[in-house]
Parts: structure tokens; sequence; C-alpha cells
């Protein structure tokens, strides 16, 4: 297939356990053959795929396809926008998902095959998405801020993070944050945390387990904990789950982490634009799968920002 587009790809030679290093010889060869000539740049360190995607586009490439897990699609992402405008807006975000997680993935619907990922990249059409801009407190306890495309949670889902590189990762990313999950359910006591949504703060402060603020529905290597969440349809969708104790979340895991959350009698589900976060507690949190800082936070959605080529037949909104 002849393209007249000028494509690149940044590819993370780590992801998938460093099978990407290992197979990009093959997968070159596929893209460029469904594709046409494609750029490759690879990453070095953290950070280094938002440097490389905001050079590309400034050189006037029209399709970036990242080619690692969820912590290289949002660092590509990232790469995308600048002062919260896109770079070049009729650029396009391509995935060829090759990580440990691939929540990000499992909500626009791009397969883990490799050879289905390219087929989307090849006949796929461009879908304009919402992104999130999180302002946050790193680990030094200055103010940074970040553009997120799935999610962002906070509580036992930041902890979780910080312990999701463990012993199983080689086997794979939902078996490391399910193990992550279990180790921190035997010590999380729950946390006091303030939430103002839409400039209404909630009536009292939240005992809560976790809070999610999904752009996208999954997190944690297919948990599933904003199954109402829309990429596209101009708002971030909050789900609130109050204190659970370790019996209570032993006993109901199976449904926190199912697209029935909200059955459950202590989950709440809310709607917002924008999201403010504190606590008197250190409360960690985690972006598109990432343990990058804690509260306070403020998220705020910015509509229609990024085009990314998602399947031509896509589940109705």
């Amino acid at each position: 297939m002849s393209d007249t587009r000028r494509m690149a790809a940044i590819v993370n030679p780590h992801s998938a356990r460093g099978q990407t290093a290992r197979r990009w010889g093959e997968l070159s060869q596929e893209l460029e053959r469904r594709l046409g000539p494609v750029t490759a740049r690879f990453t070095e360190s953290a950070g280094h795929a938002t440097r490389l995607a905001r050079q590309l586009l400034q050189e006037g490439f029209d399709l970036i396809i990242a080619v690692g897990g969820d912590g290289t699609i949002n660092e590509t992402a990232n790469g995308f926008i600048e002062d919260d405008r896109p770079v070049r807006p009729a650029a396009c975000l391509g995935l060829l998902p090759l990580g440990t997680g691939g929540d990000f993935q499992r909500t626009v619907g791009v397969p883990s095959r490799p050879a289905e990922a390219i087929q989307i990249l090849a006949t796929g059409a461009p879908l304009e998405i919402d992104i999130g801009k999180i302002c946050y407190t790193n680990p030094r306890g200055a103010a940074e801020s970040r553009y997120f495309v799935n999610l962002v949670s906070f509580g036992m889902g930041g902890d979780v993070a910080e312990r999701s590189k463990n012993f199983l990762t080689p086997l794979g990313g939902k078996a490391a944050f399910f193990w992550a999950t279990l180790v921190t359910m035997l010590d999380y006591r729950g946390q006091r945390v303030e939430l103002e949504l839409d400039g209404q703060p909630l009536p009292q402060p939240c005992f809560m387990t976790n809070v999610a603020v999904g752009n996208g529905e999954f997190h944690g290597g297919g948990m599933h904990p904003c199954p109402k969440a829309r990429l596209d349809d101009g708002w971030l969708d909050v789900t609130v789950i109050d204190y659970l104790n370790l019996f209570e979340l032993l006993r109901d895991i199976r449904v926190l982490y199912s697209d029935n959350v909200y059955r459950h009698p202590k989950t709440h589900h809310f709607r917002a634009r924008r999201l403010v976060a504190r606590s008197d507690e250190r409360t960690r949190i985690e972006v598109d799968g990432e343990a990058l800082g804690s509260l306070p936070v403020e998220i705020t959605l910015l509509p229609r920002r990024l085009r990314v080529i998602v399947p031509r037949a896509r589940p109705p909104a």
C-alpha cells in the first residue's frame, strides 16, 4: 500500500519485556509493506517519547505511531499537545500496542496482535478524542502538569501503581497489577479526600478506597472502573469507591473491577469537566498507569484535542 502521508514510529525497545527490540525488524517490514516508508525513532529514557513526537510533528510528519505500552502512548500523546493546543492539528496518533497493560487500546478497540493492529493503521479512520490535563504534586513536592488520554486514579490505585513493577511483570501487566492490588489491600486503611466537581464541593469529604477519573474505561491491565466513559463525549467520568475493609475488598473485588462496578452499594458515579482533589494525608496518584506523585490535583478536560487512528467499525457510544 502506498501512502502520501509522512509517517514515523516512536519505539520503546524495552516494552513487552524487551520483545519489541527483538521483533522490531519484522514489525518494521510489515509496517512498510502496508503503509509505505516509516521513519523510526527509539526512546532512551523517561519522557523521551514526548520530545521525539514534538520534534517529528514540527518536521511535518502526519502520522506518528506509538510502539509500546500505555506509558509510551501517554508520552507520545503529550508530544502532540503544547499549551493545551495541538502542535499539528491534522496529525494523527497511531497505536502498535506492545506493552504489558494495554488499557488505552482496549477502549479504542485496537487488538494486541501486531498484524491486526497494523491492519487498523492501514485501514482505520481518525477519531478526535478528548484529553485530560492534570496538575499534581511530584515526589519532590513541586507542582507539575501532564496530559493524559486514558485515566487517572488516586487512593488505592496510586498505591497499586507504585507496586506494579514486580516479579509477575514478565507474565504480563494484568498479572502484575493484580498481585500489586492484593498486596496493597492487606495494608490499605482508607483515606479522606475532599472533592470538588465543576466548582461544586461534595457535601462532605470522602473516606474512600479509590477515585478513578476516566476519559477512557480501563486501567490496571484490564480493570474496568469507568465503564460509561467515552473518549469523545466532552466529559470525565468519576467513580468514587467508599472505604472497604479487607473482607469487603476480597469479597467484592470481581464486581469492583468489572463493568458492573456501579451496582455496588459503595460506589458513586459522577461526571465533570473539572475536578479538584485535596487531602491532609499523602494520597498517591497514577496517570495512564504511571505513578507520578500525589494530591492535591486539578484535572481539566480538553475536548477534541487529539486525533487517533481507530477501527472503522466501532461500538456506538
